[in-house]
């Protein structure tokens, strides 16, 4: 079986890459540590399972990429490994055509038997992911009370990003980390219930945080 793999933490892919080399007919034929990356290298390499995280640095973030990829010939069979999730962007990447959903925390436990699923034309989901799929059914989002919950640094975050910055930048404009941009992404996303980086620039615009 071949697996390519997009994250951009490079001590987790090698973690990954470990993990799936120790099934012998497994073999990770390419890695990315962006969307773009992901997008060229699945394209050239031909995988059958593509394996990736949703916040990663660049134009393309996991969702997109995964859009990307589902327009290709042949489609890979796309696993989502993230430390994320939320009931919309679950629904979103089930639309787009991917296959699995683990998180992180449960990789060790469930990866092997998520990308053996996959293979089978299964989909696979941790109980994680299940359980919030099932809280749709008993509550509905309240979109005026996560734009609410937005902390001052989390709106500095989100005006920069959608003005155009890279993580880079914005860790350089706020005297921050690197770490702590990519935390308040990922934060701003899940409140605000945004799946792109083109969500966040559209809801920056119609709320008056950028012109």
């Amino acid at each position: 079986m071949r697996i390519a793999i997009a994250d951009d933490h490079e001590l987790f892919r090698r973690g990954l890459v470990s993990l799936i080399h120790s099934h012998a007919d497994w073999t990770v034929v390419a890695e990315a540590e962006n969307g773009e990356q992901a997008i060229r290298v699945v394209e050239r390499t031909q995988p059958d399972i593509a394996i990736l995280d949703l916040i990663m640095p660049g134009a393309f973030d996991g969702l997109e990429a995964a859009r990307e990829m589902m327009k290709l010939t042949p489609k890979p069979r796309i696993l989502v490994l993230t430390m994320h999730a939320s009931r919309q962007l679950v629904h979103d990447l089930l639309e787009v055509g991917v296959r699995g959903y683990v998180m992180k925390a449960d990789a060790g436990r469930h990866l092997i038997t998520a990308i053996e699923t996959l293979m089978e034309g299964k989909l696979f989901f941790t109980t994680t992911v299940c359980e919030i799929l099932l809280e749709g059914f008993l509550e509905k989002p309240s979109t005026t009370r996560a734009a609410n919950s937005i902390t001052r640094r989390e709106t500095d975050v989100l005006r920069l990003l959608a003005g155009g910055s890279s993580n880079k930048e914005i860790a350089t404009q706020l005297d921050i980390s690197l770490r702590t941009v990519e935390t308040h992404r990922a934060n701003i996303m899940h409140k605000l219930q945004l799946h792109s980086l083109t969500d966040l620039v559209r809801y920056a615009v119609k709320h008056k945080i950028v012109e």
